[in-house]
This record gives C-alpha cells, sequence and structure tokens, in this order.
C-alpha cells in the first residue's frame, strides 16, 4: 500500500501546472514558504523557483489558514468556501488565545474592518504595514497581538496572504486578489474536500482525514459519504482505509523513485499515522525534540531513507545529507541524482556532501 500512496501524489506523472497540483491535494501546508514552494516544484519536472514565484504571483494558487491554524497553499478561487468549511473550531477556539493576548473579539473584528479599508483598491501590504495600519487604528498590534489580528483577518476569509515582496510576507484583500470565488454548499463543501484528499493521500483513514481538515469526525464520515462512488473503502493492514476508486485498478509495481522532499510536505504531513512511510526508530532524526518542526526528507521507493539540509550562497548550494538506512554507492549516486533536481530549481550549481 505504500506504492500505491506514493503514485497517489503527483510526483512521477504530475498535473501540469501550480495551480492543477493545488487542486489535486486540495491544500499543501506551506506555514514555511520555501518549503511550500519546492513542494510544488518537486512536482513539476523543470519548473524553477521562478515558475513557482511567477505562478503564484499569477494567482493559481495563494496562501491562507484554511484548517487548524495552519496556513495552507489553496486553489485560489477555493479559499473562501475553505475556510468557511474548516475554519470554524480554529474561530471558536480563538477566544482562549485572545484572552491571553490581552485583545477582544470587538478589538480583533475591528482590526479586520481596517485592514478591510487599508488594502481596498488592490493594495498590497507587507506584514509590518499592515500591523502599522493596526495601530495608527488605535489597535494594540504590539508582541502576537499583531500576528493573531492578520490571521484572524484572513480566517474570516477578509485578507489573504499575498507572494513575497523580497523576504517581505504581503497581505491583500481576498476577494480582491482572487476575485470570482467558487461557492459550494456545505454537503458539495465537504464532498469536494474529501475527495481531493484521499485521491492525493489515499489509502487512509478516516482520522487522518479528520486530523488533516480539523473536522469533526461526524463531519469527516459524512464527507466521504457525500463523496460517492468516487471513494471506495479497503482494508490495510485490517484497518479500514479509504482511497480514490480508480486506485483500485491501479498496477501494484513497486517504485524505486528517489524524492528530495521539503520538511513540511504533505507526504508525512498529510497524516497522523505515518508508519507506512516512516519508521518508528527514524521519527527522532525526522521531527527532533518532537517539536513540530519536521527535517527535510529523502524518499526512496515510498520510504523515509535519510534527510537532507541546504546551505546557500550567491554562487551555489551545498545540499548535506544524513542517511537513516544503508544506501550502497549506485543509491548514493541517485540520491545525488535527485537532490541535482532541486539545485537546478534554484538555478544554482550544487555541491553535495554526506553525513555519515
Amino acid at each position: 500500500m505504500t506504492s500505491l500512496r506514493l503514485r497517489s501524489h503527483p510526483t512521477a506523472a504530475p498535473p501540469g501546472n501550480v495551480a492543477e497540483v493545488v487542486e489535486w491535494f486540495g491544500a499543501m501546508q506551506a506555514q514555511d514558504l520555501a518549503s511550500g514552494m519546492w513542494s510544488l516544484g518537486v512536482r513539476l519536472p523543470g519548473a524553477t523557483h521562478g515558475d513557482v514565484q511567477g505562478a503564484l504571483e499569477g494567482r493559481e494558487a495563494l496562501r491562507t489558514w484554511p484548517m487548524r491554524g495552519t496556513i495552507h497553499l489553496v486553489p485560489a478561487r477555493d479559499a473562501r468556501w475553505l475556510l468557511e468549511l474548516t475554519g470554524v473550531r480554529a474561530l471558536a477556539g480563538a477566544a482562549r488565545r485572545r484572552e491571553f493576548l490581552g485583545l477582544t473579539e470587538a478589538a480583533a473584528d475591528h482590526a479586520a474592518d481596517v485592514l478591510g479599508s487599508t488594502l481596498s483598491g488592490g493594495g498590497r501590504m507587507t506584514r509590518a504595514e499592515c500591523v502599522a495600519a493596526l495601530v495608527a487604528a488605535g489597535i494594540d498590534g504590539a508582541g502576537q497581538r499583531g500576528y493573531h489580528l492578520l490571521w484572524y483577518a484572513a480566517q474570516r476569509g477578509v485578507t489573504c496572504i499575498a507572494p513575497n515582496i523580497g523576504t517581505e510576507q504581503t497581505f491583500a484583500l481576498l476577494d480582491e486578489w482572487a476575485p470570482g470565488q467558487h461557492q459550494l454548499d456545505r454537503e458539495e463543501a465537504l464532498a469536494t474536500l474529501a475527495l481531493r484528499y484521499f485521491r492525493s493521500h489515499g489509502p487512509t483513514t478516516r482520522q487522518d482525514f479528520a486530523g488533516w481538515t480539523g473536522l469533526t469526525s461526524t463531519d469527516a464520515k459524512g464527507a466521504i459519504a457525500a463523496a460517492g462512488d468516487e471513494l471506495s473503502t479497503v482494508l490495510v493492514d485490517g484497518v479500514e482505509s479509504v482511497l480514490h476508486t480508480p486506485l483500485l485498478d491501479a498496477p501494484r509495481a513497486d517504485t524505486d523513485d528517489v524524492l528530495p522532499l521539503p520538511g513540511f510536505d504533505e507526504y508525512l504531513l498529510g497524516y497522523k499515522d505515518r508508519a507506512l512511510m516512516l519508521d518508528p526508530e527514524h521519527k527522532q532524526a525526522i521531527i527532533p525534540g518532537g517539536n513540530g518542526v519536521f527535517q527535510a526528507t529523502v524518499v526512496i521507493g515510498g520510504l523515509v531513507a535519510g534527510t537532507w539540509k541546504r546551505t546557500l550562497s550567491k554562487t551555489r548550494v551545498t545540499l548535506t545529507v544524513a542517511p537513516l538506512v544503508d544506501l550502497d554507492p549506485a543509491r548514493r549516486e541517485q540520491v545525488e541524482q535527485a537532490l541535482g533536481r532541486y539545485a537546478d530549481y534554484l538555478a544554482l550549481p550544487a555541491r553535495i556532501t554526506w553525513a555519515g
């Protein structure tokens, strides 16, 4: 089933552009921008960082906080219904955070209104400029308050995260950055999200789907039912799992792909249970200290086989690989070739070293 899961991710035969990759997944974790962009690049053979940046400037996808209070890449015109479907519980849980920060709901709503007015007319402002606008309106944006208020405005669907200007995160009005938002009723939205998740992540469990979306168990079950014949139930090691029905007829040949994936990639982060892809003995190497910060991984045949790190200079990128399993010289050469693809994406020559 590991090979089936790997093939369900658009890696070897991906859709043709950024918009199609993001729609295939439904949403892609992207709280770390560089990681999110390489998650796209690795699934678009020949694409460069500039190509991905251009696609985001072209509004093929955008970043916002649809699920679990975490930034994701989402299809640009699907942002609003995703926020409305999956953001309800995040908004409901924000009261405690506001109390801790010394903010009221009225202050948060006022901040969203201020940002809506300030950005109106096609404006695009950096994070610092947005916080300055809040302060000018008499809203305390010091410390973590500014970040929370920016999150709140996006969670309500007022704003979204636009592409960076240099290294600066920027914000724009959602309805101006991505006009013509798709409108789905609740059942259609649930069915669409379930289909997209299981076709790109399956076979996996309803619990994984609920964990990924932040939906209740009841809504997760209803979403799978709403998708109808598009999804099927199978047993994986005796555990009831769901997959996109066409995968039932997919060839069962093992995959031998070598993929250098970023740390925050759906291949690991799209699940609560990662046992199919990650040996429990290697968990500490991938999530040191269990602090939620994932290391970039080398995946071979669907299994995590090592980690890698990059060091950038103006003239080259140094890539250091730390294997978690024994790799013979031929396999190491394959890993180096795969990492060469990342260097090509950055349009920089690579220097590859091995830590072990």
